[in-house]
């Protein structure tokens, strides 16, 4: 008799549950093919417009997730369970996380969007938030940056996205800044020639745009040369430095005295 009871209770249960749990195993089978085609179609999108490789895990990891937890809520209605307060559940843990990680969400909007508009780049050399340096990597919350003394800065992306960037790699070549100063007694035609063979004379010097050597002031104790030398961003410092070591030799190989300080010690006869 008791046998006869459970048997009969399987078979009204089988026969209220049993489409409910096949429906609910098709749309599990069907809501993952779909899933997983969606997931194709948006990594295909991302890669044809150029997104960071790191913003294209992160960003399909979040909507497969999406994407999972509203087929999980499709599959918990069809078996008859009420989604609705489990919908609000999410939706309050969602805006409680949201407010607990106010600065976190900026710092991961900031990154979304260097990652879309590409204002800078791994290796670009730029100054931002009062550092310089080459940048060393790109993440979702923050931006690594090496400094020129091999400093690592950490920089959140929220105050690298909203604050002004100069990105010294974006055209590809830099021009090193030198005033070289020289004697009012010395040629300026001469001077001219002296200081642009010292620029001719390095490879890593650009020849378009072409060096450049000008008067740029007259001092009060020197004639000041502005000496502009066009180069690749990875070659700057080689250049900066080499450059104002052959001036100083070229400079004195051909009698130019560059004028320094001099002070006057006046003895009064006791």
């Amino acid at each position: 008799m008791d046998l006869e009871k459970w048997i009969d209770k399987i078979v009204e249960y089988g026969s209220e549950y049993g489409l409910k749990v096949i429906g609910a195993i098709a749309i599990w089978i069907i809501g993952s093919w779909i899933i997983k085609r969606i997931m194709k179609v948006v990594g295909l999108a991302m890669s044809r417009r150029n997104y960071d490789e790191s913003l294209q895990k992160f960003l399909k990891n979040l909507l497969g997730w999406l994407l999972k937890v509203l087929l999980i809520l499709a599959i918990l209605g069809n078996l008859g369970v009420e989604t609705t307060s489990f919908a609000a559940v999410l939706a309050a843990a969602g805006l409680a996380i949201g407010m607990a990680l106010q600065g976190s969400l900026a710092n991961f909007a900031g990154g979304v969007l260097i990652m879309i508009f590409k204002p800078i780049k791994i290796g670009d050399l730029i100054e931002a938030q009062g550092e310089l340096g080459s940048v060393k990597e790109i993440e979702i919350f923050t931006t690594k940056i090496i400094t020129p003394q091999n400093k690592l800065v950490i920089i959140p992306n929220g105050a690298l996205s909203n604050g002004n960037i100069t990105n010294y790699s974006a055209e590809g070549m830099l021009k090193v800044f030198h005033t070289i100063g020289v004697s009012y007694d010395a040629d300026i035609k001469k001077t001219k020639e002296v200081l642009m063979e010292v620029l001719t004379s390095q490879e890593k010097v650009l020849t378009d745009p072409a060096p450049m050597v000008e008067v740029a002031a007259l001092g009060e104790s020197s004639v000041d040369f502005a000496v502009r030398p066009a180069v690749k961003v990875e070659d700057y410092w080689d250049v900066y430095f080499t450059t104002l070591e052959k001036a100083k030799e070229a400079l004195d190989a051909a009698g130019i005295e560059i004028p320094y300080p001099h002070s006057v010690e006046i003895q009064k006869e006791g």
